[in-house]
């Protein structure tokens, strides 16, 4: 308990189970030792059939409530989340008896994912021409680890925002698609081309804004949108072993990136069925949705929605509108399968954006 002495210590038990078994012993830190990491008397016991324990020594004061997390010796190999990324702070109030706590995955040296089946990025071009809008852009396509050994065809997610999906020195953080995609890969799961669009720097608010009327004029995604669906997916589709049918092809991005994904798939159900659609910028064009409801697909889809209840003030209210718009918009016999995310703490930044990343990939594309 809090401020209780050594001699009045709550006697407390540790189970750990873990999905990954490796020689490296398990030590908790916490609150109660300073969060030091290698400590003897931390050190979980292994049994025969894998799982770990602990008995807290006597003489350790409890604190309530407790924080810890497990590491393997060392913060370079510490828990994480089964898609490899950073938890909070494990937290129990009134600590007594058993803690019975999971661990999915662990850093190693640092890394929660394998670097041979990291993706390997390909440059399409520098300057990949947007007749539409009479400009060029870079495009990247980050194929599957093994794409040059196998024949295979593979599904496509076109992801706006490139510049900050993939480069660890993004100016504003990037979202670790390609070590997401290598976590996946470990899962089965992995098998996906990624095409990477840059984003039109300064002019990138105009190139995201529907061409209607909105709270920032009229836009020019009419013609961006147009380029996405005209011109670079037949261009992919040519040169890439790609399923180029709508239902192994998907569209997203977030905040602005995440609005005109949302305007490509509702100008283009027939080219797109699976949504990848985060934090969209709702706020800019509040009548979208009420769009959505006018345009009667007959076009199955796959919608992702996402949001971090940190974000502005009507992002939950304005993405629950839209999944029930989504949700009732769709002729008889069409399958129009949606799900909403909401995460706790989740702030409006490329960090939970990635976070999100795999669980949305693995819906979309790989769950019947």
């Amino acid at each position: 308990m809090k401020g209780s002495t050594a001699s009045e210590a709550t006697r407390l038990r540790i189970e750990l189970t873990t999905a990954e078994q490796d020689d490296r012993p398990i030590y908790i830190t916490g609150n109660f030792n300073a969060w030091r990491v290698d400590q003897a008397e931390f050190c979980l016991q292994r049994r025969e059939d894998g799982s770990y324990h602990l008995d807290f020594p006597e003489e350790v004061a409890v604190p309530d409530p407790i924080e810890y997390k497990y590491v393997k010796g060392s913060w370079a190999n510490e828990e994480v989340d089964q898609f490899g990324n950073k938890l909070n702070n494990r937290q129990v109030f009134g600590p007594e008896g058993v803690i019975r706590d999971h661990v999915p995955r662990w850093r190693r040296n640092g890394r929660a994912y394998r670097e041979d089946l990291l993706p390997e990025p390909f440059i399409i071009s520098e300057h990949f021409e947007i007749p539409q809008l009479i400009k060029t852009r870079r495009i990247t396509a980050l194929l599957p680890h093994d794409y040059h050994e196998t024949d295979r065809r593979y599904p496509v997610l076109y992801l706006q925002d490139g510049q900050n999906l993939f480069d660890d020195y993004a100016p504003f953080g990037s979202w670790g698609v390609d070590k997401k995609l290598a976590i996946l890969n470990e899962k089965g799961l992995g098998d996906l081309i990624v095409v990477a669009i840059d984003h039109a720097e300064e002019k990138r608010i105009k190139e995201f804004t529907p061409s209607q009327q909105t709270r920032l004029g009229i836009g020019n995604g009419k013609k961006y949108v147009r380029f996405l669906a005209d011109t670079l997916k037949p261009y992919i589709d040519e040169h890439f072993r790609t399923l180029p049918d709508a239902i192994h092809t998907g569209i997203g991005g977030s905040s602005m990136g995440g609005l005109i994904s949302l305007y490509a798939g509702m100008m283009y159900p027939e080219v797109y069925s699976k949504w990848m659609i985060f934090s969209p910028s709702l706020w800019v064009a509040p009548d979208l949705p009420l769009d959505a409801s006018d345009m009667y697909t007959d076009f199955n889809r796959r919608v992702y929605l996402y949001a971090g209840d940190q974000e502005s003030a009507h992002l939950i209210e304005r993405v629950e509108q839209l999944r029930n718009t989504l949700q009732d918009n769709h002729g008889p016999g069409v399958v129009a399968d949606l799900t909403l995310s909401i995460r706790p703490g989740g702030i409006h930044n490329e960090h939970h954006w990635g976070m999100e990343f795999p669980k949305a990939v693995e819906w979309l594309f790989f769950q019947s």
